[in-house]
This record gives structure tokens, C-alpha cells and sequence, in this order.
């Protein structure tokens, strides 16, 4: 994601972030080729935020990010968060995620928990009912 965005406007986790005790990560898998990942970020009992979601390469444009973010949305209701809230790029890069997200009923939002106002950001969120994705 480097290239993407200034050092400044990158808030994708690295390794050790993923690791994190307020992280939950999960990965897609196709035999022994990697599909895609994601993670959910506690934030409080209500709130979590969508984290590093990505899609190999071979695997985009065939539904697997959707079939991801369903199961987070899923996780995060089982889990009993009410609202997810994430950041992503502003760039024409990120477009088919903001595409994607929208889709799924996240609306742009102000920027949530140690985020700032950003250029380079759009923040989005949704609430999540009880029932199931």
C-alpha cells in the first residue's frame, strides 16, 4: 500500500499491528493459494473498524472480497458490535473498495476514534442489526 498514499495518510497494520490483543484477522483460503484477508479492530463494546482487507491479486474482480466482508459484518454481529466504521484511501485506487463498501451499506462518515480529517481518507460506517449478513 505504500506507493498509494504519503507516509502520513497510511494506516494499514503491519505484522506486529495485526498481532495486536484488539485485533481479530482472518484469512480466505483456495487449497494452498492465499485469497484474500481481513481484520476487525475493537474499539469499544459497540464499535469496531474494518482493517486490512485485501484480495490476491489472482482473486479480484470474482466476489471474494465480498464473500470477506460479509464475514466480518457477520463476526462483528456475533460478537455484539452495533456499528463498523473503517478508513480507506480517497485516491482513485481505492475506488472499487469505496464501491464495494457502499454496497454493503457504509456511508461516508467524519472520522472516527485517533483519526484526523485527511485528504488522502474517506471514513465510512454503518450499523449492524441483529440479523444476519
Amino acid at each position: 500500500m505504500a506507493p498509494t498514499a504519503p507516509p502520513e495518510s497510511r494506516h494499514a497494520l503491519d505484522l506486529d499491528g495485526l498481532r495486536g490483543p484488539d485485533i481479530m484477522f482472518w484469512s480466505m483460503w483456495d487449497g494452498k493459494d492465499l485469497v484474500g484477508v481481513g481484520a476487525l479492530k475493537h474499539l469499544s463494546e459497540e464499535h469496531a473498524e474494518i482493517k486490512s482487507m485485501r484480495t490476491a491479486r489472482p482473486y479480484l474482480r470474482k466476489g471474494m472480497a465480498s464473500r470477506i466482508l460479509s464475514y466480518i459484518i457477520l463476526e462483528a454481529k456475533k460478537r455484539g458490535y452495533s456499528r463498523l466504521s473503517l478508513e480507506t484511501g480517497s485516491m482513485e485506487f481505492f475506488e472499487p473498495a469505496r464501491k464495494l463498501y457502499s454496497a454493503f451499506g457504509f456511508k461516508i462518515c467524519e472520522p472516527f476514534g485517533s483519526y484526523a480529517e485527511d485528504p488522502n481518507s474517506v471514513f465510512m460506517t454503518r450499523y449492524i442489526s441483529d440479523e444476519r449478513a
